[in-house]
């Protein structure tokens, strides 16, 4: 069932989602090289601590950390731990906040440092993909509207589109329906109305679509080991467009 949030659900759902942006913002001076990500998830927890709020992926199906620290082609779920970034990295950094029983969530892909050409590139059109699946938002279009626009703007740019993973509906579950793929028909799939929130991420791959699972059962990396990105916002649907929960 495709949840319709209420206004009191919504007014929440703003703060856990101003948590969320507010914690990528905090974290960016930390991002280089030389730290390591569990760092950042320990300056990550306490900053959401500090507002109240828990990280909402801790202990999630049994994940052990607060955010979700994923380099190169790593394309998501990385597990933070004792490795360093170095110049050159590109990192996407996974933040979930829950305040009084909602959540926010987003993903950011960053630099370390300066990058290549290639990783510059990636980065900018999955950002750009976003956006590009964001302004399809508002009352009475379809989901896969989203998904195709995404998808067509990935092809065109010639990244691959990881299909295996998808953006979600969002509220008192990190994880609700509808799921919000990043690829898909125009007309078809769920029809979104107002007062629901969705989180979409696209996910792309400079080469290959094709992902694999890590033995840890957590770290999802590119096929090819070509670097993928990931930028993620949660958005109230509004009758005539739609509102940014987790602005940084």
């Amino acid at each position: 069932m495709i949840n319709i949030k209420t206004s009191r659900e919504i007014e929440l759902m703003k703060i856990a989602g101003a948590i969320v942006g507010e914690t990528h913002k905090y974290l960016i001076p930390y991002i280089r090289p030389g730290i390591t990500t569990k760092e950042l998830d320990n300056i990550a927890y306490n900053f959401i601590i500090s507002k109240h709020a828990t990280p909402s992926f801790k202990g999630y199906d049994g994940y052990p950390g607060s955010i979700c620290t994923s380099i190169n082609e790593e394309v998501v779920h990385g597990i933070p731990s004792n490795r360093k970034l170095k110049e050159g990295d590109i990192i996407s950094i996974d933040i979930g906040a829950c305040y009084k029983g909602y959540h926010g969530d987003s993903a950011w892909t960053y630099k370390v440092g300066k990058v290549s050409k290639d990783c510059e590139y990636l980065m900018e059109h999955t950002e750009k993909a976003l956006f590009i699946g964001l302004n399809q938002v508002k009352e009475g279009t379809r989901i896969g509207d989203i998904g195709n626009a995404i998808e067509n703007y990935a092809k065109e740019h010639k990244l691959g589109v990881v299909k295996e993973l998808v953006g979600h509906g969002i509220g008192s579950n990190l994880h609700e329906m509808p799921d919000v793929p990043n690829y898909g028909k125009r007309g078809t799939g769920p029809i979104l109305k107002e007062g629901m929130v969705i989180a979409i991420e696209p996910m792309l791959n400079l080469g290959t679509a094709n992902i694999y699972l890590l033995d840890d059962d957590w770290t999802i990396i590119t096929a090819d080991n070509k670097p993928s990105a990931h930028f993620e916002h949660t958005v109230l649907v509004l009758k005539d467009g739609f509102e940014i929960l987790t602005k940084r």
